[in-house]
């Protein structure tokens, strides 16, 4: 005979079920957006999977690649945000690039560091997916 969910289990258990449903759904979103509209280098490799302690390195490579290709972003933007997240007090410029510019930073990118290798090939199936 198998024992009936209390209130407190099932309670806890679609805590979790939200929680998984939220982030989920947040990934969807951010993925979206980078295929409508130009975003930042960072914002793509985030909506790729890249993890946060590896976007950082990962988009200077491919900020370099930009500026030895001669690729001008496809938009100039003002922002406060920053990748590591919370607000930031001071105003930054931000380029942002359109997915099909992306694609082209990505192939002419050769990292060395394995995790940024790895983070190549996770920007190169997104922007492909696209």
């Amino acid at each position: 005979m198998q024992k009936c969910a209390i209130r407190r289990e099932r309670r806890a258990t679609r805590r979790v079920l939200r929680a998984a449903l939220r982030s989920r759904s947040a990934e969807t979103r951010l993925a979206a957006s980078c295929r409508r509209r130009p975003r930042s280098l960072a914002t793509v490799a985030l909506a790729a999977g890249v993890a946060k302690d590896t976007v950082t390195g990962v988009t200077n490579g491919l900020r370099s690649v930009a500026k030895r290709l001669a690729v001008t972003p496809a938009e100039q933007a003002r922002t406060r945000r920053t990748v590591a997240g919370g607000r930031a007090r001071q105003t930054r410029s931000v380029s942002r690039f359109t997915l099909a510019q992306v694609t082209g930073l990505v192939a002419a990118y050769r990292p060395r560091k394995p995790e940024y290798r790895a983070a190549v090939a996770l920007i190169a199936a997104f922007t492909a997916a696209a």
